[in-house]
């Protein structure tokens, strides 16, 4: 079989009886809303609350951005299938999904890694922070988060589907994923993807050394700060993104770097839940669980709906 006779791909069924499959649906729809709100209410928040508007939000709106493009991505998808009991998408749709995921998830990476460097700046060299992340060079930097994330999809979507498929079309994952896609490639092919997977893993490596290292001058200058209400607010507006940082580099490395023995349909799913649908949902309760400028924002965007609807 090769790649001009696939017209669609089977993606992996979360169950088999129909009652399971409504409940996945049911489960998935109520994730999927959370998500929505929560990364909505950061959204609208940092938008119409002008003391958020600062470097570290505007950021945090790019990163709420992302997440909703992220798990719109593929969530829906999956919700879809459940709910009409179908595996089938699309060869276009399978391709669109990889291109998409890949461009949120890279873009996602590197503007964590921007957030780094402005955590390290606000706290290591406060006096230098207007003047280092200006209004043009935060534009600048989100441009290069997201545009580095196209450039990183154009390359792994078109090096992925231009190999030949000898395995079948029934792709092991809820969504088009690039490792299980190519589980359905030509073993003598598979390796003509191992170039844009080299490239991509040093840009990553490169991004998380950044990111360790940061933290390491952030901790040290956080631990020499004699107040400790300076130290209780560095590490509220630090510990947030190092937890999102954590769990999107574990789980990633997990799944594109694990060795095929301890691969298995069930692990990979649960790995692939974690890192492409649990993120989306709890990063805006992450990142508002500590911060209390956030939290004011929300609560004022509450009140301002409720006070709108009771007067209409």
């Amino acid at each position: 079989m090769n790649i001009s006779s696939v017209s669609e791909f089977l993606l992996l069924a979360f169950a088999d009886t129909r009652d399971l499959q409504l409940l996945h649906f049911v489960l998935f729809l109520g994730i999927y809303l959370a998500a929505l709100l929560g990364n909505g209410l950061i959204l609208s928040a940092v938008a119409c609350h002008h003391r958020l508007h600062t470097p570290m939000y505007f950021f945090l709106l790019n990163l709420a951005l992302l997440d909703l493009g992220c798990i719109s991505t593929t969530l829906p998808k999956a919700m879809a299938n459940a709910l009409w009991d179908t595996r089938a998408i699309s060869y276009q749709g399978c391709v669109a999904q990889v291109f998409l995921f890949v461009l949120l998830m890279s873009s996602e990476y590197f503007l964590l890694t921007v957030m780094a460097y402005d955590r390290y700046v606000a706290i290591c060299k406060p006096l230098h922070y207007g003047s280092l992340l200006g209004n043009r060079a935060c534009a600048q930097m989100a441009e290069a988060a997201w545009g580095s994330g196209f450039l990183i999809a154009v390359l792994h979507t078109a090096s992925t589907f231009s190999l030949p498929l000898c395995q079948g079309n029934a792709v092991d994952q809820f969504f088009c994923e690039i490792p299980q896609v190519l589980k359905l490639s030509c073993s003598h092919a598979y390796f003509r993807e191992g170039w844009a997977v080299l490239f991509s893993l040093s840009l990553a490596f490169g991004c998380f050394v950044f990111i360790v290292v940061s933290y390491v001058e952030i901790f040290r200058a956080v631990l020499r700060m004699p107040s400790c209400q300076g130290k209780h607010k560095a590490f509220s507006t630090c510990l947030p993104h190092l937890a999102v940082v954590s769990l999107m580099v574990s789980t990633g490395i997990f799944v594109y770097l694990k060795a095929a023995s301890i691969s298995s349909p069930s692990l990979d799913l649960v790995v692939s839940l974690l890192y492409s649908v649990v993120p989306p949902a709890v990063n805006p309760l992450i990142y508002s669980m500590r911060n209390q400028e956030l939290k004011v924002a929300v609560r004022k965007l509450f009140l301002y709906v409720l006070l709108k609807h009771q007067c209409c």
